[in-house]
């Protein structure tokens, strides 16, 4: 395991405190950022795992956030879970974070026991190279904890002449994960946050490098429909049907290898660009 990805799974292991008879509370910490502000992912990955440790028996299915406030990496995260409804086959949780004792993140998670039905899925997309044939791509210069390959070029500091609004990757963890299935949900969540937004980026010839460029998530969503692990490669195929009003709203989808669907996640987010912006 990476020390990178060890820091990632520390601020996944969040602290039970039971501060108050009402709610279940935890307490987290944050991984460095550059500016920072907290990423978005690691508070959707922790809400989870909080939602999830007040559960027996079920399993995240699906999960509706907002992101209210930007968080500060260098002060502790409180969450506090509401044991909204327990039924026979499913819980419904809402998880929020807080730090100084304002909320930068609420979210309401449904839980279900694992359950026999009708089965069908829409097919990975073909004629995708495989990961071992591109080049791995690294956005900041320090080790990070996952190991990403795009098939396209990466929009890190320019976007080639393919502005379609849809991108393709492969992503998985630098290293080994431990074997348990609610920290790879939790982690899952965690990357669903990574790229989402880039096709929009793409669409219009914007670089994460673009002077002026801001981007804050605004909402996610988020369903889980088939176990997978995190540290296998995974394909996150995402798109974006549209941005107006300096929003943008992205959709993807998380496939192993053998072509399974793991995951479906949308989001929007404001962006705004500066000038030099195309």
């Amino acid at each position: 395991m990476s020390e990178a990805l060890d820091v990632i799974l520390h601020t996944l292991d969040l602290t039970d405190t039971h501060a108050r008879t009402s709610e279940d509370i935890f307490t987290a910490t944050s991984h460095p950022m550059p500016g920072g502000r907290i990423f978005g992912g690691q508070v959707l990955g922790q809400a989870v795992i909080a939602a999830q440790r007040t559960i027996e028996g079920r399993i995240i299915h699906s999960m509706h956030g907002y992101f209210l406030r930007p968080g500060d990496t260098s002060k502790p995260i409180t969450f506090s879970v509401d044991r909204i409804h327990d039924g026979r086959s499913f819980a419904t949780r809402r998880s929020q974070a807080y730090q100084d004792g304002l909320p930068i993140f609420s979210m309401i998670a449904s839980f279900q026991t694992e359950d026999d039905g009708l089965e069908h899925q829409v097919e990975m997309p073909t004629g995708i190279p495989e990961p071992e044939d591109l080049e791995s791509a690294q956005r900041w210069p320090q080790e990070t904890p996952w190991e990403v390959r795009y098939i396209s070029s990466p929009v890190f500091s320019e976007v080639d002449d393919d502005r379609r609004a849809h991108q393709s990757l492969w992503i998985r963890t630098a290293g080994t994960m431990p074997d348990d299935p609610d920290l790879h949900r939790g982690l899952l969540a965690y990357l669903s946050d990574y790229s989402i937004l880039e096709p929009i980026l793409r669409r219009h010839g914007v670089a994460w490098r673009q002077p002026g460029l801001k981007i804050a998530s605004l909402d996610h969503a988020m369903w889980f429909h088939r176990f997978g692990r995190v540290d296998e490669w995974m394909l996150y195929d995402t798109e974006s049907p549209t941005a107006t009003g300096g929003r943008g709203l992205s959709f993807g989808r998380f496939f192993s290898r053998d072509g399974t669907l793991i995951a479906s996640v949308a989001q929007e987010g404001t962006i705004r660009v500066g000038p030099a912006a195309s």
